[in-house]
């Protein structure tokens, strides 16, 4: 293995981990909510195991600042290995877990724990992790580079539709609720070492050990960051906004509204998922050597630009009622978004200096998935209920594209300029 492949496969693994223990548990949410939640009314029971996938959210902001201060303090390489052996704990226990019938009100207490757990490693590893593969990227290959750091987070949901759809297709639905959901939380942990190991034996960046050479590493990261980058910070906190509204509507709630709503059966909802998510995990790489060629900005302005004229027709399209629509919507969802989603990590990675590169990115990144990413569901749930309109969860992706394509025309374009 090449130094560059390890340490692609270093920031990826990473991410394939933490984001498929992470949103497992929004595929399982109908279940979970039944399981540590009942009510008689359905809708309430699957609110409330949402509302606790939300509050994970809540813990990313912190998970920045302290994954974002590890990072630019003590390294990339060590704020990735704290980060792993985090998530990999939690999702093991939380599939260890006794369900409400069992211990009461204890149960969801404990769930609810385990996801503030998740929400503060969520909070350091994406970011640290494409941080530490673009400071190791070649120039002209930055876009390219960073690109594998979102394609490890779409593995790893790939990885947990994939493994939704076959569970609920193998076994039947008595033992899918006794303990066929556990089965999902406890492959996490291969993959969790796995990691370890590589993090273990990977070198610190070119970048962070030129600070460290010239004793230029930031004592207050998160000070700086505040008195010298509020615009740079504004600007990534915009484009993050359609990042994690965009993610979790398209690719995590959309299960639950083709079953739920729509009446698709569970398994063909999570296939239609996965395989529209395997057209996003093949677009991300092509995207990012694109980017590399063009720029970024021309990727983020027809990403966003694309989603504001057409995500209410194609949320009507996929909610006509047939698989082979909903199929056809969601693909054509993940080309439009694939662009934006490819490039951005590499764009915000650009924006900061490197001795507050990792605070800034992972502050303006996480806070958006906190106030938007974390509740989509529940928003897309509620305004459904409001409007009684199936097509209705578009508007919310609207409103994030609109907040996105105005921070887009005002970025500067970064893709030949040096790191700084």
């Amino acid at each position: 293995m090449t130094k560059h492949s390890k340490t692609l496969f270093a920031g990826m693994i990473g991410n394939v981990l933490e984001w498929y223990d992470f949103v497992v548990y929004a595929f399982l949410a109908p279940i979970i909510g039944t399981l540590f939640f009942p009510s008689e009314d359905r809708i309430a029971s699957l609110m409330s195991s949402y509302l606790v996938f939300a509050v994970g959210f809540l813990m990313r902001p912190i998970g920045a600042m302290l994954f974002g201060y590890i990072g630019d303090k003590y390294g990339r390489k060590t704020a990735l290995t704290v980060s792993i052996i985090m998530m990999a704990v939690s999702t093991t226990a939380i599939g260890l877990l006794p369900t409400y019938a069992q211990i009461g009100v204890i149960a969801p207490a404990l769930l609810f724990v385990l996801k503030l757990i998740q929400g503060l490693s969520v909070g350091g590893e994406y970011t640290t992790s494409v941080s530490f593969i673009v400071e190791h990227a070649p120039p002209n290959r930055r876009g390219l580079f960073g690109s594998v750091g979102i394609l490890g987070a779409v593995v790893g949901i790939l990885l947990g539709s994939a493994s939704g759809a076959v569970i609920t297709k193998v076994l039947p639905e008595d033992d899918l609720y006794s303990w066929g959901w556990r089965v999902l939380f406890f492959t996490g942990i291969l993959l969790g070492f796995v990691g370890y190991y590589v993090r273990k034996n990977i070198d610190e960046t070119p970048k962070f050990l030129e600070l460290e050479y010239e004793e230029l590493k930031e004592a207050h990261p998160i000070k700086k960051v505040i008195q010298k980058a509020p615009k740079e910070l504004l600007k990534t906190f915009a484009l993050s906004t359609f990042q994690a509204v965009g993610f979790y509507t398209i690719f995590v709630y959309m299960s639950t509204h083709l079953s739920e709503f729509v009446g698709l059966p569970k398994p063909t909802a999570l296939t239609i998922n996965t395989v529209s998510m395997v057209v996003l995990a093949v677009l991300i790489p092509f995207f990012g050597w694109l980017s590399d060629k063009i720029g970024r900005k021309p990727l983020i302005l027809f990403s966003t630009g694309a989603t504001l004229v057409l995500a209410y027709p194609l949320f009507k399209f996929i909610s006509s009622g047939t698989p082979t629509d909903a199929q056809l919507g969601q693909i054509v969802f993940a080309v439009i978004v694939a662009g934006f989603m490819a490039i951005l990590p590499t764009t915000l990675v650009e924006m900061f200096p490197t001795d507050i590169r990792n605070t800034g990115y992972s502050i303006g990144y996480n806070l958006p998935f906190a106030i938007f990413g974390g509740t989509a569901a529940n928003i897309c749930i509620k305004l459904i209920d409001i409007t009684g309109d199936l097509a209705s969860p578009s508007f919310y992706l609207m409103f994030a594209a609109v907040v996105a394509l105005v921070a887009g025309i005002l970025i500067k374009e970064t893709a030949k300029a040096p790191l700084k």
